[in-house]
């Protein structure tokens, strides 16, 4: 699971939530109805944002909804879930998006995928999502082939010496603007297309400059080409072109023709701000990212270590250093101390101790049905396959911030 726009549920009203959750679930059912089981793993957020804006656009209609059976994402529930063209749409595109997010994972060889077996099997897999996206669009009259062709065109530009910033941005830019622009044509509102063509326009750069900003350190440390680098581009001005993306996208909207756009407007204002938030965190905030909390705190690299700005620094004042804590150590669910648990962190003290470890045939039968039903990225926590240790999904845990557990201005919750 992967994108940018991530809505907390502490910020969506239960009827948002709902329909978020509908598009989500739709998007996924396309997936396996189309293409299979597997394509389930390249639902993505951003790509069911098409999806909402189809829906947006047109009259209700029963038809537009379907309920589906239980899930164990939802807790062995049925739901109503969105179905149609809207959803279709979304499917084709999280194909491509996906094959595309695989072919530059192989041209920076991260990984398993230096090893060319390994790069050969990705890019099998990424031709054949490709192709399947492609059968899709053709579907529903979305010709995906302006989208391969971007994803081809961005490795020739990123190849180009003295390219500007907004020219590596423009292959996404072209893709996005051409998936927005078609959700007027499933929808028979012709006078939408060129709003929502300049509103896809600038989500693809935004897209682009925040995957750039949160993989640069990554990039740098691997000597992976990445373009904030390569252009000169400070973080400064980054911030800029992401803060008058989404004003602009803002401003198109408004000139958009919805019949119920409550949850478009939400996801394409609110939700983008809060993605720039996230990606560019203050000082201040409790989310501080790792290299801010270093330069706040000093060395110790965050409260309860030392450092010289570190108010709670490991003397005597800090109440949770050496021996004050009375969990033990400096980890309250760390080994060592009185009081507290093993060193994994789980479980809690005063609960039943882990059951055995699974052997290597029950382990891999568990993996298989956690990576089928999703639990693996989308679930709040799941029971490791192997270890039996208490994990958290992918897209759940606290740098994701699914479920904000603060009050402060980096997330906007009222929580």
């Amino acid at each position: 699971m992967f994108g940018i726009v991530r809505p907390c549920s502490h910020r969506l009203t239960e009827g948002l939530k709902g329909q978020w959750t509908a598009h989500l679930c739709g998007l996924c059912l396309a997936l396996r109805a189309d293409h299979g089981q597997f394509a389930r793993v390249v639902t993505n957020y951003d790509g069911l944002v098409v999806s909402v804006l189809t829906e947006a656009q047109s009259e209700p209609d029963p038809a537009l909804r379907r309920t589906a059976g239980p899930c164990p994402l939802r807790g062995m529930r049925t739901a109503s879930v969105a179905r149609g063209e809207g959803a279709r749409l979304a499917a084709a595109v999280s194909l491509v998006l996906a094959s595309a997010k695989v072919r530059d994972h192989v041209a920076d060889r991260d990984g398993l995928l230096a090893r060319r077996p390994v790069a050969a099997a990705a890019r099998r897999v990424a031709a054949s999502w490709d192709r399947a996206g492609a059968r899709t669009g053709a579907d529903i009259g979305f010709d995906t082939a302006l989208l391969v062709d971007a994803v081809d065109r961005q490795g020739l530009l990123e190849a180009t010496a003295g390219i500007g910033l907004l020219e590596v941005t423009e292959p996404t830019e072209t893709a996005t603007a051409a998936a927005f622009a078609h959700t007027a044509v499933l929808t028979g509102r012709p006078l939408n297309a060129a709003p929502l063509a300049e509103a896809g326009r600038l989500f693809g750069r935004l897209a682009h400059l925040l995957d750039a900003v949160e993989d640069r350190a990554a990039d740098a440390s691997a000597g992976a080409w990445n373009p904030l680098t390569a252009t000169g581009t400070t973080m400064a001005e980054a911030r800029r072109l992401c803060d008058d993306a989404v004003h602009g996208i803002e401003l198109a909207l408004a000139e958009v023709e919805f019949v119920d756009g409550r949850l478009a407007r939400v996801l394409l204002t609110q939700e983008l701000r809060q993605a720039v938030r996230r990606t560019f965190p203050t000082a201040g905030c409790a989310h501080t990212a790792p290299g801010q909390a270093r330069a706040q705190y000093g060395d110790g690299a965050g409260p309860g270590q030392g450092g010289a700005g570190n108010p709670y620094g490991g003397g005597s004042g800090n109440p949770y250093g050496g021996g004050g804590n009375p969990y033990g150590g400096g980890n309250p669910y760390g080994g060592g101390g009185a009081g507290g648990s093993g060193g994994d962190g789980w479980p809690p003290a005063g609960e039943p101790s882990r059951p055995p470890r699974r052997g290597l045939l029950a382990g891999c039968a568990v993996f298989t049905g956690l990576l089928c039903t999703c639990r693996l990225c989308c679930a709040d926590h799941y029971e490791g396959p192997w270890s039996r240790r208490r994990r958290k999904g992918a897209c759940r845990g606290e740098a994701k911030r699914e479920a904000c557990e603060c009050s402060c201005d980096c997330c906007g919750c009222d929580c």
